[in-house]
């Protein structure tokens, strides 16, 4: 038997349904089973988005109640029909498949969404997220839409800004006053031999457009104070705190708490790191876990204390993931949890933190934050609300 006979023979088996009738009586799910590069000619609104070749390995997590009523469809009505006939093998009880496919969907005059708004290219390029029904279509445009701030162009930064970049955030901005150091290159992937001695945010901001011509750079070439943090902070979905120091991130901390910006926070120390999300509506704020800064010579830096090359890699991974998740909204946060890495015995732990409700950041109204300045021996460089001293 071949393909035609096949599908002939599973017509008098399975459903068929005509496009008017799916558009007076939508089901519960229609399904789009076709590539993502079929779709640049446009896809019915409201259908979900999952590949004919990995819909068996999704469709449980993405439609769990086998009683729903499925219509599919593909670009002419025939790899619809074998779609519809393995859902019903794996339980689905009402499945039908559109009579034509799109072509006949269109052919009728009835509503399409021309293109989705991604281009060919760009349909190539997020492939792999519009697969995932997490993400698909919709959320890689929210991707493309969304702005992440990212404090420190060094070991963290590299990698969550660099992933970031490829999973098509439409705007980064960097935030680092530094130059790059040869010292920089054993774990600093943004950057590389030829760029030492430039601003790490050009070197940086190079690379992220080499990887990704989809993303707009923007460079601050400062460092964070009291002064700048809000005008800087402003216009961003995200804040990714891969600071290196205690005085970036307690002022990170306030002015994302004022701002009410979420923060991906991570940190890492010798052979150790650490993950979480500080989410003003739902978390613990940075405060309320270190109320107060350590002296200097209890937190000594990287270039004191040493990292492994790699240990960044793996904790700006997470901090790109958890902002991804952040910005689409699936899965569960980091919120109120802190991931743990130790390199030296591979574990992962994991802690469940708690909201101070006598914090002083995130315990009192919005407006009555002050914003302090701490020098590098964590003190408060001026004048401002003792609460936060």
């Amino acid at each position: 038997m071949d393909y035609r006979a096949l599908v002939d023979v599973l017509r008098t088996r399975v459903a068929e349904v005509d496009p008017t009738v799916v558009a007076a009586d939508p089901p519960d799910v229609l399904i789009d089973i076709r590539e993502p590069e079929e779709r640049a000619t446009g896809r019915i609104p409201g259908s979900l988005e999952i590949p004919r070749g990995t819909l068996e390995m999704t469709i449980e997590t993405a439609v769990p109640d086998r009683s729903s009523r499925i219509v599919l469809y593909c670009s002419g009505g025939h790899r619809s029909i074998l779609a519809a006939r393995t859902l019903g093998e794996l339980g689905y009880r009402h499945v039908a498949s559109l009579a034509g496919g799109y072509d006949a969907w269109r052919a009728a005059g009835l509503p399409s969404d021309t293109g989705g708004g991604l281009s060919i290219d760009q349909r190539s390029r997020y492939d792999r997220h519009l697969r995932i029904p997490e993400i698909g279509e919709k959320g890689q445009l929210r991707l493309l839409e969304s702005s992440v701030l990212v404090v420190g162009a060094g070991g963290l930064g590299s990698p969550a800004a660099m992933y970031l970049a490829a999973a098509g955030v439409g705007r980064i901005g960097l935030v680092d006053d530094d130059t790059v150091d040869l010292s920089n290159l054993q774990r600093q992937i943004l950057h590389d031999t030829t760029t030492i001695g430039r601003r790490k945010v050009d070197s940086a901001g190079a690379t992220l457009r080499r990887l990704n011509p989809d993303v707009e750079v923007v460079a601050h070439p400062v460092r964070l104070d009291a002064g700048n943090v809000l005008s800087i902070l402003d216009g961003y979905d995200v804040v990714i705190d891969a600071a290196d120091n205690f005085p970036t991130r307690y002022l990170l901390n306030d002015a994302a708490l004022k701002a009410g910006i979420p923060v991906v926070h991570g940190s890492v120390y010798r052979l150790e790191g650490q993950a979480t999300v500080f989410d003003t509506a739902e978390s613990p704020c940075y405060r309320c876990l270190y109320p107060l800064p350590p002296p200097p010579e209890l937190a000594p830096s990287c270039a004191e204390a040493g990292v492994i090359g790699s240990l960044p890699g793996v904790i700006g991974s997470i901090q790109a993931v958890e902002t991804v998740k952040l910005l689409v909204g699936f899965g569960e946060p980091l919120r109120g949890r802190l991931l743990l890495y130790d390199a030296a015995e591979q574990r992962f732990t994991e802690l469940r933190t708690r909201r101070d409700p006598h914090c002083r950041a995130c315990g009192v109204d919005r407006d009555d934050i002050v914003l302090v300045d701490y020098d590098a021996t964590c003190a408060p460089r001026r004048a401002g609300d003792r609460r936060l001293r």
